[in-house]
Formats: structure tokens, sequence, C-alpha cells
């Protein structure tokens, strides 16, 4: 095969690539335009025909049974790649404004460190703090409550920065992420002390955070010897109706 062949073949490939991405991600192709580009660019295999399956997930079809459909088939062709969709899901996660779909993905093919050093880069990126869209971050810190492959110790302790974020419902995530990762003593050893700072902490001004911290503490049956009076006090005046903590958490010395 001569050079121009080979340089003729390989512009036909890039060009076929081009318009498979493009149709893929385009929010407005007829749906069967858009799987046959999906099932193109698993046919091609190459680290931007999988980046560019990855893209599907950035955006969500009017008909929810096509975009189901759309997503669940490039997440199989991702998974079936294996190690070689990593590189490209770990820079779908970091520079793309939605993460879940990505992060399921990547949990199938990528062992406990691998995964964990990609959320590391991802909490590096999304420090604590004021964001104009917080929905990066409760997308991924839902799926750290709901991850099983790493201990809760090594989970609570990339999370608790979070209970001090700017936004609302980012900390109440939070604690519900605590909470879903109850099982050892792993957890309390990183979330007792920063969820009781958090239920006291003056500037929290929200009265379903301060409840479901009162719950996740009473229910895992943590002591608080260290700030026993703030609790005792931030129960009986600004959760009169929340005894029961009360009697957990101050009255039986837990």
């Amino acid at each position: 095969m001569g050079i121009f062949d080979l340089l003729s073949k390989e512009g036909r490939k890039k060009s076929a690539l081009e318009r498979h991405l493009k149709k893929a991600t385009d929010k407005y192709a007829q749906h069967p335009d858009r799987i046959a580009a999906i099932e193109k660019l698993g046919e091609d295999g190459s680290p931007e025909a999988l980046y560019g399956l990855c893209r599907r997930f950035s955006f969500t079809y009017d008909k929810n049974q096509f975009d189901e459909n759309e997503k669940q088939a490039a997440s199989e062709i991702l998974a079936n790649a294996g190690e070689a969709a990593i590189p490209p899901l770990r820079r779908f996660i970091l520079e793309g404004e939605t993460v879940s779909h990505a992060l399921s993905v990547l949990e199938r093919v990528a062992r406990p460190e691998a995964l964990l050093g990609v959320l590391d880069d991802l909490i590096a990126r999304e420090e604590p703090g004021y964001t104009r869209d917080p929905d990066k971050k409760i997308q991924f810190i839902t799926f750290m409550g709901e991850y099983r492959k790493a201990s809760p110790g090594e989970i609570a302790r990339r999370l608790i920065a979070y209970l001090g974020d700017f936004d609302e419902t980012v900390r109440f995530v939070t604690v519900e992420a605590l909470a879903h990762q109850s099982g050892d003593d792993t957890l309390e050893g990183h979330a007792r002390l920063p969820l009781l700072a958090a239920l006291i902490r003056p500037a929290e001004e929200s009265r379903r955070i301060k409840v479901r911290i009162g719950e996740v503490l009473a229910d895992a049956g943590w002591r608080v010897t260290e700030e026993k009076e703030a609790v005792s006090r931030l129960l009986q005046s600004d959760l009169p109706e929340f005894g029961m903590a009360h009697d957990k958490l101050v009255k039986k010395g837990k």
C-alpha cells in the first residue's frame, strides 16, 4: 500500500469518526441516527470515540425512553471496553457538568483504588465553597454515599469537608451520604466529630440539616460528650420536638 493510500484511509477514518461524534451528541438529531452513531463509536473503540460516548451522558433527550436507551447503549459499550474506558471516563468526569452515569460505568471497569483516585482529582477541582451550579457536587457526593467497594472511613474522610459547603443542598446530601455509609467503626472515627461540629455550628441555619444530623448521631449511638451541653441546649431550644434524640445523645451520656 502506498503512502497516499494510507493517508487517504486515515483521512476517511478520521472524517467518519468526526461525523459519528457529531451525530451521537446532537440533541436535536433523530433517535435512530444517534443510536447508529453510538454503535459506530463503539466499533471504532479509539480513546476519542469512547470519550464521545461519555459525552452522550451530558444531555437529556425530551423522550425519556429513547434517552435512557441511548445512555444505556453508551454505558454498555464503555463497560465492555474495560480498562481502556478509564482514561476517557476520567476526562469526562473531570471536565463535564454531569457525572452520575460516568461514575456508574467507572465503578464497573475500575479497581477501587483507581476509582478513588479519580474521585480525589474531582474533589480537588470541586472543593467546598461557592459554586454557581452545585449539581455536579450533588451527583458525586450521592455516588460516594452509595459506593460500597471502599471502607466507610475512606469515603467519609473525603466527604466531611462538604458539611461546610456554601450550598444548603450540598450540605444536606453530604449528611445523607454519610448516613448511607454506616457499617463499621471506620466511619465513626472520621465522621462523628465533624457531624457533631456541623450540628452545633452557629452559621448553620438549616433546620432539616440539624434534624438529620441528630438522627444520624442518635441512630448510630455515637457519644457526644465533647459538646454535650451545646447539643443539649440545641435540642431543647431549636429542636424541641426531637426529644428522643436528646435522650439518646445526652441523657445516656453516649
